[in-house]
């Protein structure tokens, strides 16, 4: 792989940059400012989310990227070029770049990321699948004839698929991910607590005392803040790991039962494999406390967290550019007019 050669991981929350010889480059939020008054874009990433729930009314914290699926073409295509043109700064060979989508996006859609790379600079431009990228991110060989399955637990959506010889023989994308996970936790305190609070607010109570069960031995206290539906005035308290059992149990019981789908669907042979290696899950859901032992106890097999799983998809995706001769599936040549791999 060239040093030139650059992945990008497109998430609905986050777009991490990978290049070649430099490692992990950006991190940053899918989040752009817009004045609607001007149409005109004042920030993206770290900076537009500090702006999320303080803007005033003609300034609007967006994320283009929803469930999955892009929402708004055009918000996409500036994200992608200034995030693109901040990492990479040489103006003298363009690189090639790999990019991954989210799986529930159409043909049309990974059009508009593709064309945003192009803009920003790129010679060539690859799509390559999820599952692919993140199996290939977190070291596994995709390429020997023995089943892997991968779980990538991203913002907007879960990928899951059954990797064998370089391509998916079994895949799913489901749309509980960390994003329904925390509107999850945002109506439980409603409904229990009659406490509004916003979704930074129950990112980080996920993030600080959320747990999936009382097995993983985890228990911790934090404090939020927010509105009393009662009062209408602003009110704070403390939240126990306990507290949110409820809501984590329900959303993770829908990520167990998506999984086993997929895995009722296994040939045999790549089912022993599945259960002997075990279940890969990357992506920033795979930090949730007790997930591992969660679904292992769900689907009787062994779970674990890759490594990196927040990096894992950009990494592999960057990984992806080495191996184009030998993917048999999940990697194809976007660039324009030039038609596939």
């Amino acid at each position: 792989m060239a040093q030139n050669d650059i992945g990008i991981d497109l998430g609905t929350t986050t777009v991490i940059i990978y290049v070649e010889g430099r490692g992990i480059v950006l991190n940053e939020p899918t989040i752009v400012a817009v004045d609607t008054d001007s149409d005109k874009v004042l920030a993206v990433g770290d900076e537009a989310y500090k702006m999320v729930g303080r803007t005033p009314a003609h300034i609007i914290a967006a994320r283009p990227l929803k469930d999955g699926v892009i929402s708004d073409h055009v918000l996409t295509r500036e994200i992608v070029r200034r995030f693109m043109l901040k990492a990479y700064h040489s103006q003298v060979v363009k690189p090639r770049v790999a990019v991954c989508v989210p799986a529930a996006i159409s043909g049309i859609e990974s059009d508009a990321a593709v064309e945003a790379v192009v803009a920003a600079g790129a010679r060539k431009v690859y799509l390559v699948d999820e599952p692919i990228a993140a199996a290939l991110g977190a070291g596994i060989d995709i390429m020997q004839p023995r089943g892997h399955l991968v779980v990538d637990i991203g913002g907007g959506t879960t990928d899951i698929a059954v990797i064998s010889m370089g391509g998916k023989v079994q895949s799913s994308s489901v749309k509980m991910a960390g994003n329904t996970l925390d509107a999850a936790i945002v109506r439980h305190m409603r409904r229990k607590f009659k406490l509004l609070i916003g979704e930074k607010s129950a990112e980080i109570l996920k993030r600080e005392v959320g747990c999936c069960t009382p097995h993983a031995g985890f228990s911790a206290t934090t404090e939020v803040k927010g509105r009393s539906i009662e009062t209408g005035l602003p009110r704070r308290m403390e939240i126990r790991t306990e507290d949110l059992y409820e809501p984590i149990d329900d959303c993770m019981d829908e990520l167990a039962v998506a999984v086993h789908s997929v895995l009722e669907r296994t040939p045999p042979e790549l089912a022993g494999d599945i259960f002997t290696e075990g279940m890969l899950m990357t992506g920033g859901g795979a930090l949730l406390r007790g997930l591992d032992v969660y679904l292992s106890e769900k689907l009787k097999i062994k779970v674990r967290a890759a490594e990196d799983p927040i990096n894992c998809v950009a990494i592999g995706t960057g990984k992806s550019l080495a191996m184009a001769e030998r993917l048999e599936a999940g990697f194809v040549d976007a660039t324009p007019g030039l038609g596939k791999h």
